[in-house]
């Protein structure tokens, strides 16, 4: 970043970036890379790590969300099942489909209203290789076994899973790769209009500087209405409800690989997904909270979690078994109804200042990031003189360049037999896991002859990790950049923590 004298020079006589982005989360790294591909200088800021917050603790799902159809939101629906196929060819190593089992419950949903809805969620939008829905006998089904016996019938459909914070890294890594500047654990502290722009100040801890922008993006998640309050002075145009997201892991329920989606007796749905291998994550719950820090899943949503699986499962889960909970913010627009049937869409609203573009990015879902940056970008083309077209629906995330088969999975697996055939000293789990995380830049990391730092993990990937993806300190990597923090024994998180401390020495 350019020394104060020069920063006024470049103020008087032009602009630093075209963009600035405020926010590090799954929107402003869409909005980042999409906005760089398209030829603008762009500035990402974010007071912590990226997917620090809410975009890391999701349920990870790329989803049209079959729920939402009782709340009559087919439009959201359909862009999101639209999506779901997008994503999952951008993105393969990280990205893939998964088969929902839904146990039935005729006193909650009759079998008609679960037959109906689930015929829409097939046919909502094109599926080029996703199998679609079916009703299936629990007692003869693999995934029945799990289950107690008073489940006799059940359907199974479609969906996706995604490692939402990877997700939002690579979203960052392009856009750096096409000239975008991305600084973590820098906050915007203040932005005043100023001729045409704004005038935005930026502070780390290493530094304070004012860089000068023809428009700013706010997608700061939670935040988003306290930055519009604070930093812009401005009246908030929307109110959003502020709802925690809460999840548990624990040690694997059941050893095939379909998820669950469970109907509890209050209506909400929740989810129990296989995880990381030895681990089911079982989520979410919908309460409302009025600080966007307010994270740690509480006693009582563990119980409810606990109590949801236990209605279904055979074996019944305890509280000790609990070995992670996690909980994340979603910023809900604010419609009037109860936390869970709030609506999951988003609204893009740019002020009316020409001079000084203001957009602010409210709500949203992991799934439809991708249209909201395009929407983003279109209704910042105008002010920004950007006459390039949207381009991000057809070019894969970074690693995700992998064999082209008609099915993305089997290009991926593909992909990891070519890699057990060329590094053969390596064990399967390490090539699976890398390939998994990193894509195509796994190949380097196992190549890389060094002696590991702590178990399969090498000098190679720390430094990939450090160098390439913004991760500053050990729980950037180990529960971030990787999900290593449920897989590795205290000693080697020490020797990941040491690394990291030695590394920004």
């Amino acid at each position: 970043m350019p020394d104060d004298a020069a920063m006024s020079n470049h103020i008087t006589s032009g602009f630093d970036y075209d963009l600035l982005v405020v926010g590090g989360g799954i929107n402003g790294a869409g909005i980042a890379r999409d906005a760089a591909g398209r030829g603008l200088s762009v500035l990402l800021v974010e007071q912590d790590d990226l997917a620090a917050h809410t975009s890391s603790a999701s349920t990870k799902l790329i989803h049209g969300g079959l729920r939402y159809l009782e709340h009559y939101e087919f439009r959201l629906v359909r862009k999101a099942l639209a999506e779901r196929e997008i994503l999952l060819r951008q993105a393969p190593h990280i990205a893939w489909p998964m088969r929902f089992v839904l146990p039935h419950e005729a006193h909650l949903r009759p079998m008609w209203m679960i037959r109906a809805g689930l015929f829409l969620y097939d046919h909502l939008a094109t599926r080029s290789w996703l199998p679609g829905s079916r009703s299936i006998d629990l007692r003869r089904h693999v995934a029945g076994m799990p289950l107690r016996d008073e489940y006799a019938r059940g359907f199974e459909y479609s969906d996706g899973w995604v490692d939402d914070a990877r997700l939002v890294v690579l979203n960052a890594m392009d856009a750096a790769a096409r000239g975008a500047h991305i600084l973590t654990r820098t906050r915007l502290t203040h932005a005043r209009p100023c001729g045409s722009g704004w005038v935005a100040r930026l502070e780390s801890a290493a530094q304070s500087k004012q860089v000068h922008v023809r428009a700013i993006a706010n997608a700061a998640g939670p935040w988003a209405q306290a930055l519009l309050a604070g930093p812009f002075a401005q009246a908030q145009p929307r109110t959003l409800r502020l709802v925690r997201g809460s999840h548990i892991v624990v040690p694997r329920i059941f050893e095939h690989g379909y998820a669950y989606i469970f109907q509890h007796i209050d209506g909400r749905v929740v989810f129990a997904i296989p995880y990381e291998g030895a681990f089911t994550l079982i989520g979410t719950t919908d309460y409302e909270v009025r600080d966007p820090k307010q994270t740690q899943p509480s006693e009582d949503e563990i119980t409810y979690l606990i109590s949801a699986a236990n209605r279904y499962f055979v074996t019944p889960l305890k509280r000790e078994q609990v070995v992670h909970a996690f909980g994340g913010i979603r910023p809900l627009l604010d419609d009037g109804a109860n936390a869970a049937a709030v609506t999951r869409d988003y609204a893009l609203e740019l002020n009316n200042d020409a001079n000084a573009p203001l957009l602010n990015v409210f709500g949203g879902k992991i799934t439809t990031y991708r249209r909201l940056a395009e929407e983003a970008l279109s209704m910042l083309a105008s002010a920004l003189g950007c006459t390039a077209g949207a381009w991000t629906a057809h070019t894969s995330l970074p690693g995700g360049d992998l064999p082209t088969t008609h099915d993305p999975q089997q290009g991926f697996s593909a992909y990891v037999a070519a890699l057990s055939a060329r590094f053969p000293r390596h064990p399967p789990r390490q090539i699976l896991r890398l390939a998994r995380t990193y894509g195509t830049f796994a190949e380097a990391m196992l190549a890389d002859e060094r002696s590991n730092v702590c178990a399969d993990v090498g000098p190679a990937e720390l430094e990939h990790a450090f160098k390439r993806e913004w991760a500053r300190d050990a729980d950037d990597f180990l529960w971030r950049r990787t999900k290593l923090g449920l897989h590795l024994t205290p000693e080697a998180r020490i020797r990941i923590t040491e690394w990291f401390s030695n590394a920004g020495a």
